[in-house]
């Protein structure tokens, strides 16, 4: 072997070596944090894609967030057992003085002690509180006003607030509104607190990110994330309905808490969940800004809220009412009665007539007439424009006061189906109410149009069309005249048990 080769190979080896020194030595760097440096790391100067973080966020606005502890006061129980004590089982109060079983239960109730304290009429002690509920809320002052629901804070005497930190604050209830299910809270402190602010909801859209924060199943501040899933949800809680539904986990315990957008500002008030199990199946609803802003104004203002009321009984528009009634499209809400002594009934409206707008703003539904109206202060002059005989009118009134549940405009609805049929034809025997008002229903086919859509023996037919009803002739006149217009359908309005409710009934099969 030459001796170039061999200096070849010398060189080689020499290079391996080191290069495994190397090697070892950028491991061993590696382990202990310094890397070797061999050539410029490639670096961007624009900030990376990556998914949005809610760090920030919640470090601003979680010191405004709260657990919510509601506590109520409870009568003292007699530990000695006193009158009415009982064990539980039928029978014990008459066991001998001397069974085992009987000596037991007085020694459980502490008659082993003193005679003269046994004897003693009744220890006085004060009331104590009992806790009933826990939820969230926030603050939406830095004087210590905050907003949860009212079913967090129903029934309580007691109210404890707990900060993000851990303190622990006394409240008190300064007004609650059982209809939108919101209550307002006062902390009296010295203390500024740090509060959140109420978004515009015209600016929450459907996908945006929200981010949840409250206090589930009492473990404390906690947060979740989502999006809007959808807008003007009707869960069935009540004539306001107007929900924003969202994916965040929500539990138990977060009523009440606070559903913010990416501005750190309340989008909507954490309030339901759709739970076939109990637990968050990501379906959540939360009270919109614009709602909770003006309920929480109200009530930080005179402790309640008022609303304006027409006092209507109201029902949808179904497509065959619409065509019954020649409106052209499904719209409006229903006239089914006008309670005496109301706004509505003075100004002259009256059952069958649809409603279809308020002061310009058009109404497309009876939950949508019903916020258009609790949103107006009583004693406020509107125009109300109704459609009756074919064309629209206008008329102007003024609202009352909503003086109870049982007066607002309500989208409830009687018992059944909505639409019904026409005497033979429709499968209806009919004969003269006893007091000239209406035809009363004696039987009904149980195969026809009428059975099918809940006319029911006993209904009383009082008008049809707007024309009021008193013999079977009445009936088919009114019938008739629909046909010849050119319409499918008639108006039937049919009272039951002092209710009345409108029912559409197809004409071609007449």
């Amino acid at each position: 072997m030459s001796k170039t080769t061999l200096s070849g190979r010398k060189r080689l080896l020499a290079a391996a070596t080191s290069l495994a020194i190397a090697g070892a030595i950028g491991f061993g760097a590696v382990t202990s944090g310094t890397l070797p440096v061999f050539a410029e790391a490639v670096r961007i100067d624009q900030p990376q894609a990556q998914a949005p973080g809610f760090a920030d966020i919640v470090e601003h606005v979680s010191p405004a967030v709260v657990s919510v502890r509601v506590s109520a006061r409870v009568a003292p129980v007699d530990d000695r057992g006193g009158p009415g004590f009982q064990f539980g089982m039928p029978g014990f109060d008459d066991l001998p003085r001397d069974h085992p079983l009987n000596r037991f239960f007085r020694e459980f109730r502490g008659e082993r002690g003193d005679r003269a304290e046994r004897n003693r009429p009744e220890r006085n002690r004060p009331e104590r509180a009992r806790p009933v509920s826990q939820g969230s809320g926030f603050f939406i002052s830095e004087d210590g006003y905050l907003v949860t629901n009212n079913h967090v804070v129903a029934g309580g005497a007691e109210f404890t607030v707990v900060t993000d930190d851990g303190t622990e604050l006394n409240a008190n209830l300064v007004g609650t509104d059982e209809r939108t299910d919101l209550a307002v809270l006062k902390v009296d402190s010295d203390k500024k607190f740090t509060y959140v602010a109420f978004a515009d909801e015209n600016s929450v859209r459907v996908g945006d990110w929200v981010v949840a924060v409250g206090n589930p199943f009492g473990l404390g501040g906690t947060v979740t994330a989502g999006i809007v899933s959808a807008r003007g949800r009707d869960i069935g809680a009540g004539p306001y309905d107007d929900f924003l539904q969202i994916d965040a986990a929500v539990n138990r315990g977060n009523s009440g808490g606070p559903a913010f957008n990416l501005s750190g500002q309340v989008v909507g008030v954490n309030t339901a969940i759709f739970s076939p199990s109990g637990g968050n199946v990501g379906i959540a609803f939360a009270i919109p800004a614009s709602t909770a802003k003006d309920v929480v104004a109200s009530l930080i203002e005179d402790g309640a809220v008022q609303r304006g009321w027409l006092g209507v009984q109201i029902q949808p528009v179904t497509p065959e009412i619409a065509e019954s009634l020649g409106l052209g499209q499904q719209r409006g809400a229903l006239v089914a009665d006008a309670q005496q002594g109301s706004p509505a009934l003075d100004a002259g409206i009256r059952a069958g007539d649809v409603i279809t707008s308020v002061d310009g703003k058009s109404v497309s539904s009876p939950r949508e007439l019903a916020r258009l109206i609790g949103g107006l202060t009583p004693g406020k002059d509107v125009k109300v424009t109704y459609w009756r005989g074919g064309k629209a009118s206008d008329v102007s009134m003024k609202l009352g006061e909503l003086p109870g549940s049982d007066k607002q405009a309500s989208a409830d609805q009687p018992s059944g189906p909505e639409q019904a049929g026409e005497l033979d034809a429709f499968g209806l025997t009919v004969t003269p109410a006893d007091d000239g008002v209406g035809l009363v229903v004696t039987d009904v086919d149980p195969d026809s149009d009428a059975a099918q859509r809940g006319i029911q023996a006993g209904d009383v037919i009082v008008a049809v069309n707007s024309q009021e009803i008193k013999s079977a002739a009445d009936l088919d006149r009114a019938v008739k005249e629909a046909s010849s217009a050119g319409r499918k359908a008639v108006l039937m309005q049919v009272k039951r048990d002092d209710t009345n409710r409108f029912v559409a009934l197809p004409v071609q099969q007449g």
